[in-house]
């Protein structure tokens, strides 16, 4: 028997709830599939739970310091990795048991736990049942990328995934990958108190960032005590349940890292391997995302791919605005594109990164007229009344437009002093719009204007890029 809907949504990441709403208020009947856990990666293993942990290191690492404060805390900061895990998952669950009380409680909309698969452009088989609608919506997320490593298959390993199970302090977690996961994952264990080792393939953590950002995220880092090896290559691994050994030869010649626990944090694959898409026909790249065009909507008419499944942003926020952006051209009658929007996103390092629109080294590929603003953290006034002065703020604009091209804030506050940026750049005013605002003072904000008063053309450098002009 088959079941008929006007909307069939498979996953409920962060662009499946709010869509299946808007569908069921405009008077679809909708059925919305989950397999496993209601609200997808930032929910259960990414956003929320990570940013809850990032907190707690964080009151554990200004507890040591606050004697810079002039507070005197007696004894040692000990940090209870079980009362930390308790949090963590306490808020998970409410952020994850509400959007499925929300959908169960919708009206028009039916909840159906299990594994979709296609059956034909129109139907989709849930376990023992059929499901049929003109639409369909594949909202299904993505894990953690496995690599082929030399070793892996005869050793223990943590993904962002397992590693929300552990309630313990790992001795020495030894880290393959240095961009978000990685780092954000490094500095919180050197916080709760692991001994730390990054291992990245690249030259520079944190590679598709300008060269001064990255470096300056590796100095931060470092002076926490984490260990970065760089340029690592021929990376294998061994050793048993009692520990672990990451070979790789690097920079500082052969290295033998040895470590207590091994996190893998080198990328993202999308769920979209046993979905039955190659049934129907909707095509996949190589990689294996869905391949969409500017309004989300796969070569396939009638069905679109939302979230991270598409290879479109892979972040909460791009999830989300997909949303947006297929509720309102097909309720609303717009024509919004996901070309649109501007690249945005925060590495919740502390300080944490706060990133808008393209680098200096992207600018100038693109053969804009760049110039540059820059300022360090330790010359803006409310990152040294808190005693944080790590990072550096910059922002970039093209001379001849005007237009500002981007921005990069690594410094206290910086995910949020990036949505004075992010916000003018929506509006497309000219820079000197800006640099004409008043801001509240003692803000980081303030200091936005002040590097768009003293733009300067960055000198390039003998590889080819730019250095900018401090």
């Amino acid at each position: 028997m088959t079941d008929a809907y006007d909307a069939i949504i498979i996953g409920t990441g962060q662009a499946a709830p709010p869509l299946a709403k808007r569908l069921s208020e405009a008077g679809m009947s909708v059925a919305i599939v989950e397999r496993h856990l209601f609200g997808g990666t930032c929910v259960n293993t990414g956003c929320i739970p990570t940013k809850t942990m990032v907190a707690s290191a964080y009151a554990a690492h200004t507890a040591r310091r606050s004697g810079e404060f002039g507070v005197q805390i007696e004894g040692d900061v000990r940090v209870d990795m079980k009362r930390v895990k308790a949090r963590k998952d306490a808020i998970s669950a409410r952020s994850r048991l509400g959007i499925e009380k929300t959908l169960g409680e919708l009206k028009n909309c039916v909840v159906l736990k299990g594994h979709a698969r296609f059956r034909s452009e129109r139907e989709v088989g849930v376990d023992n049942s059929v499901l049929r609608a003109n639409r369909i919506f594949v909202n299904v997320g993505g894990r953690a990328a496995v690599p082929s490593m030399p070793g892996l298959d005869r050793i223990p390993y943590l993904t962002n995934s397992s590693m929300m199970g552990l309630d313990e302090v790992p001795r020495h977690l030894v880290i393959v990958g240095g961009s978000y996961v990685g780092l954000e994952f490094g500095q919180m264990f050197r916080r709760f108190g692991s001994q730390v080792t990054v291992v990245e393939m690249g030259p520079r953590l944190v590679n598709h960032e300008d060269e001064d950002i990255s470096t300056a995220i590796q100095g931060m880092l470092a002076a926490e005590g984490i260990d970065v090896r760089l340029n690592s290559r021929c990376i294998s691994v061994s050793g048993d349940k009692e520990g672990v050994i990451a070979h790789a030869d690097c920079d500082q010649g052969s290295v033998a890292v040895e470590g207590s626990h091994l996190l893998l944090a080198v990328g993202r694959s999308p769920n979209t391997d046993d979905l039955g898409l190659e049934t129907v026909g909707v095509a996949r790249d190589d990689r294996g995302y869905i391949v969409v065009n500017d309004q989300l909507e796969t070569n396939v008419p009638g069905i679109w791919a939302l979230g991270d499944c598409n290879g479109r942003g892979g972040f909460t926020h791009t999830s989300y605005n997909d949303f947006e952006i297929v509720a309102s051209n097909l309720l609303d009658g717009a024509s919004r594109r996901v070309s649109d929007r501007i690249p945005a996103y925060a590495l919740y390092t502390d300080p944490p990164l706060g990133r808008a629109g393209v680098t200096v080294s992207e600018a100038r590929r693109r053969g804009h007229s760049v110039l540059v603003g820059t300022r360090p953290m330790s010359r803006v006034g409310r990152a040294i009344i808190k005693g944080e002065t790590t990072g550096l703020m910059k922002i970039v604009v093209d001379g001849s437009s005007q237009a500002i091209l981007g921005a990069a804030v690594l410094g206290t506050g910086g995910d949020e002093v990036i949505h004075c940026v992010l916000d003018t750049m929506y509006a497309k005013a000219p820079y000197p719009v800006l640099r004409r605002a008043m801001h509240i003072h003692p803000t980081v904000s303030e200091f936005i204007p002040t590097l768009l008063g003293e733009l300067v053309a960055p000198e390039p450098d003998r590889r080819g890029g730019a250095v900018e002009v401090q």
